[in-house]
């Protein structure tokens, strides 16, 4: 199927970096006087560039931070995820599935290209990624502006008709949906707002299993 262009989001669709990446951006709010929980701070920021995140909190406090908070926030979330970091349960198998089938892949993620590597190159799944990764650090703008899928459709050679997104954030749904890009939804976080999902324009699946079908693989 080399009509068809998958493109996957890194965090929470290839590897499971969110709770560790929450579990710091918490802990970094908390430090300027904003506290909330590592749940709340996931349905609040997931799938946002850091200095998005960096924006909303100083409106929230009424006070700028420091110019570097966003890349320390950064840093040391790299450092926490060069720790701890798997694989999302079943991707694996599926990007291998997708290879096999010779479905051309590539990742588009808000995160910056220094955090894909640590968290790719940790689970394994660098080598198939290697030089097909695009960020929000490129274009300069992150989700939910389609800024960055139209720039990796574009270097793909691909059109949106010809394109799916794997996601599984509401601003990553919906810079898909602006992108006029059909996106799988990943729901497999109990945390995710299903409906909201399905409200944006996703199309929802909870095992990686499940995707060869949504793409008409196993027709």
């Amino acid at each position: 199927m080399k009509d068809l262009l998958v493109i996957f989001d890194c965090d929470g669709v290839l590897v499971d970096s969110e709770p560790v990446s929450n579990a710091v951006l918490t802990e970094m709010l908390a430090q300027v006087g904003l506290e909330m929980s590592v749940e709340e701070c996931r349905r609040r920021f997931v799938g946002k560039a850091m200095p998005s995140v960096q924006v909303e909190v100083e409106a929230e406090l009424g006070h700028a931070l420091a110019p570097s908070w966003s890349e320390d926030v950064r840093d040391r979330t790299e450092i926490a995820l060069n720790q701890s970091i798997q694989p999302v349960p079943g991707v694996v198998e599926l990007v291998k599935e997708l290879v096999r089938n010779q479905v051309p892949i590539c990742v588009a993620s808000s995160g910056r290209y220094s955090k894909m590597n640590v968290t790719l190159g940790k689970t394994g799944l660098l080598p198939y990624f290697e030089k097909l990764l695009f960020s929000a650090e490129t274009v300069g703008i992150g989700k939910p502006a389609p800024d960055l899928f139209l720039y990796t459709l574009d270097q793909m050679g691909f059109a949106a008709a010809q394109a799916v997104i794997i996601e599984d954030s509401i601003p990553g749904v919906q810079a898909a949906v602006a992108a006029s890009v059909r996106v799988l939804g990943y729901v497999g976080d109990p945390f995710t707002d299903r409906k909201a999902m399905v409200r944006e324009g996703a199309e929802i699946f909870d095992s990686m299993s499940m995707v060869p079908s949504l793409l008409g693989l196993n027709r």
